[in-house]
């Protein structure tokens, strides 16, 4: 995975945060989406871009497609973290102004509004 999502997930409109239980979809199913159904590459290109077979890409992406599914039809929030994937660089969000920073160092502070609160979203290989 080159970079991680911009966003860190959806939320249904009309109902509060606080009433939402969510679903996870893991930084590996999101990237599937993204190479299949957003670069429109077949099952077999996208396995190669993930480095895995092309059974375990079909595994990754339908687990994906089915959380999706299960967030938009019983109105839960789809949060976007976690899992299995490898990237060179550091990648944080800062909780002060939202934004991604990507690095190849490790941050102390955000580049765009230069608070402290970063989160960590990864452990670089």
């Amino acid at each position: 995975m080159a970079n991680p999502p911009v966003m860190e997930g959806f939320k249904p409109f009309g109902i509060p945060m606080t009433d939402l239980d969510p679903v996870i979809l893991l930084f590996e199913e999101y990237e599937s989406i993204r190479l299949s159904d957003y670069e429109g590459l077949t099952q077999e290109q996208s396995a190669e871009r993930m480095n895995v077979s092309r059974p375990t890409f079909t595994r990754i992406y339908e687990k994906a497609r089915r959380t999706i599914a299960r967030g938009f039809i019983e109105g839960k929030a789809i949060f976007i973290e976690g899992g299995d994937y490898h990237t060179e660089d550091s990648w944080y969000r800062c909780d002060s102004c939202m934004e991604l920073n990507i690095s190849k160092n490790e941050l102390s502070n955000c580049n765009y509004c230069n608070s402290k609160s970063l989160r960590r979203l990864n452990i670089p290989i």
